[in-house]
Formats: C-alpha cells, sequence, structure tokens
C-alpha cells in the first residue's frame, strides 16, 4: 500500500498560493469564515487581496424572521474581522441551488471581475447539497475560461475532503473564532464553532505538535480543470488502496 505521506502532508505550508488575489466561494454565509477563515486572515495579513462570493440567501438556516438580511449583516461583519471587504451575495435560494446556465454565468463573471490567482471552493465530501453544488459551479466556471491560468482549491468547512496542504493557523484560531461567532443565527442551531475547530484540531494528527489548529486544502493543477471533476477525484481515492510492487 501507499505510505502515509502519500495521503496527507506531514508538514505545513505557508499558504495554498502564496499570490493573489484569491476569490473565495461560499455557499452561504459562515462558511468562508468556518472553514478557512484562519487562512483567509493569515493571507490578508500578508497583503494578500481577498474575495468573497456568497452563493445563497441563506433563508433556510433557522426560523428567525428577517433571517437573510440578518445573515447578510452577519458575513458584513465577520469579513471585516478577517480584513476582507463586504461580500458580494448572489441571493441563490437556499438548498435550491442548481448547475443553471444564469447562476453558471454569474459565477464565471465573478472570476473574470476579480481576475484571481486562486479560487477557492468547498471539498465535495460536503454534507450540504449547496456545498456540492458550489463545487461544481465553480469547477465548471474555471473549465469555460481560455485566457488565464488559475488554481483551484478545494477547502473543508465541517467535514474532512481529501487534502493535500494543511496550513497552520494557531496563531489565528481566536481571530477566526471570533469571525465564526458573528454568526449568532446560526450558533443557534448549532455548535458550529466547536465542530470547526474540533476539525482543525484533526488537522493536527501528522504535524508537529507546536501545531495546534490547521487548515486542510486540496490544491488541483491548473490543467485539471481541463477535464470533469468526479474522475480526478476518483483517481485521488482509488490511490488509497493501490498496490505497488516491491523487490
Amino acid at each position: 500500500m501507499i505510505d502515509e505521506g502519500q495521503i496527507i502532508p506531514f508538514t505545513t505550508s505557508p499558504l495554498p498560493v502564496e499570490s493573489g488575489p484569491w476569490l473565495v466561494f461560499a455557499p452561504h454565509a459562515d462558511d468562508e469564515s468556518f472553514g478557512m477563515g484562519g487562512s483567509i486572515a493569515k493571507a490578508t495579513d500578508q497583503g494578500i487581496k481577498v474575495e468573497l462570493v456568497i452563493m445563497t440567501d441563506g433563508a433556510l438556516g433557522g426560523s428567525q424572521e428577517n433571517l437573510v438580511d440578518i445573515r447578510r449583516n452577519e458575513a458584513c461583519a465577520a469579513a471585516a474581522l478577517l480584513g476582507l471587504e463586504p461580500p458580494v451575495f448572489l441571493n441563490k435560494k437556499d438548498r435550491e441551488l442548481s448547475l443553471d446556465d444564469a447562476t453558471l454565468a454569474q459565477v464565471v463573471q465573478e472570476i473574470e471581475r476579480v481576475s484571481p490567482a486562486a479560487v477557492f471552493f468547498p471539498g465535495v465530501f460536503e454534507i450540504h447539497p449547496d456545498h456540492r453544488m458550489t463545487a461544481l459551479l465553480v469547477w465548471k466556471a474555471l473549465g469555460k475560461l481560455t485566457d488565464r491560468v488559475v488554481i483551484p482549491v478545494s477547502y473543508e468547512v465541517l467535514v474532512q475532503s481529501p487534502v493535500n496542504t494543511l496550513v497552520d493557523i494557531s496563531a489565528y484560531s481566536e481571530r477566526k473564532k471570533a469571525a465564526m461567532q458573528v454568526y449568532k443565527s446560526q450558533l443557534d442551531e448549532n455548535r458550529y464553532v466547536g465542530i470547526a475547530l474540533a476539525l482543525n484540531k484533526l488537522r493536527t494528527l501528522t504535524l508537529h505538535t507546536d501545531v495546534a489548529f490547521a487548515e486542510g486544502f486540496c490544491c488541483f493543477e491548473p490543467e485539471d480543470i481541463n477535464g470533469a471533476l468526479e474522475p480526478i477525484l476518483i483517481k485521488k481515492i482509488s490511490s488509497l488502496l493501490r498496490l505497488e510492487m516491491r523487490n
């Protein structure tokens, strides 16, 4: 079988991509903070411009009145804590995100507007259908670009996905926690702060004990977007059970 180091890194990386700008697609207001808030804060502190696009209105994330407006305000406040300008809101209906031409065109438009060095999207092992659909939309949109090189990067929100890059966010864990705690409307629904930090703690399994928290990413090659996302992921997963011939 392949060794552990071929499955997951045993050292941290400075950042998934050390140049900018970055463009982060979040299915809902909060996924950017729960998923990669530490790395966003680290990037903005290093002078990397990071822009955020929130795909859905988040209307089904609770029973509060005016929840869409509440979540928009929370997103703006969290973004400010992470060093971002106010997000772009595409306002798609919560839990109805689909691979339709109109939405795909909006995603393409945002990528072309920002002209990013890297585009971030949720890993496809995420549970919520909007998370997985965001990944497909972004991947399809990147495949439509013919005049630029963009690095596709998936990030974990609340579940583990295949990763090949681990970023030490120990120095940014409190700032990430502060950004997550802004989303009070969502913290009434579940213990998301503790869950997100538990995932960041779990990602230190293969790292030196000096690393208290880490965020995981899968950095794809720019040319990967010329093909479909599914076979690339299948190849990654099937490699876990690959037998090696040894003399």
